[in-house]
């Protein structure tokens, strides 16, 4: 359904800040900063990584609660992402979204003005957008998860605040929250996280006359 697809193109920014977003800068909280540049330097030294998560999508207002795994496999910019029963995937240059229960693919070139951006452009966007704050420690089975608070600088966003959980022994995200302006609040959680997998050359390869030939519908923009 159009929802579906419309969560999918929604969803992949926050789904890059949670994979990739960890290379934030923050200005107003050194401890922030030293423990961002931690969990950034760790990722660099990574060929690919694997993340399997869950997502919860709260709002207690609306009586709203919708839950889904997902998994993503980052290689550098390429990104391939399975979400709410669809699939999307940047190759560097251009964005497909496979949404199976519509029959329909949606090809997008990336640029400027494109919501739909790389995961490098989350990190510039997420480098100079936000304050950063010290929060607070958590024992997770064991395991030491240290939050940092995001706050965008700009009143204006849908945005309210974003808390990245970092697991202390590995530098690796734990958990991700972010809760909107209209109360809105998306959690995601890592169920795995790998890293330098075996991958195949043409994972990020976009095979359009296999849809074409399912009776795709091929959306370009």
């Amino acid at each position: 359904m159009k929802q579906n697809k419309t969560m999918i193109k929604k969803s992949i920014l926050f789904i890059a800040l949670f994979a990739v977003g960890l290379f934030s800068y923050g200005q107003n909280s050194d401890k922030a900063k030293a423990l961002l540049d931690e969990v950034y330097n760790k990722v660099q030294s990574y060929d690919n990584i694997y993340i399997d998560f869950q997502s919860t999508l709260e709002n207690t207002e609306a009586n709203l609660k919708q839950e889904t795994n997902g998994n993503v496999t980052l290689d550098g910019e390429k990104y391939l992402l399975n979400y709410f029963g669809a699939t999307q995937l940047y190759d560097g240059n251009k964005v497909y979204t496979v949404v199976p229960e519509n029959e329909e693919v949606t090809i997008e070139d990336v640029n400027e003005d494109n919501d739909n951006v790389s995961p490098s452009k989350m990190l510039t966007f997420y480098k100079t957008g936000h304050n950063y704050q010290w929060d607070i420690l958590q024992n997770v089975g064991g395991r030491k998860i240290q939050y940092v608070k995001l706050i965008p600088i700009d009143s204006n966003t849908e945005i309210k605040s974003v808390l990245l959980g970092v697991d202390t022994q590995t530098k690796h995200i734990y958990k991700l929250i972010q809760t909107g302006s209209n109360g809105t609040k998306t959690t995601i959680t890592v169920n795995s996280f790998k890293t330098n997998q075996p991958i195949s050359s043409t994972l990020f390869t976009f095979d359009e006359k296999k849809y074409e030939d399912k009776g795709y519908y091929i959306i370009r923009n």
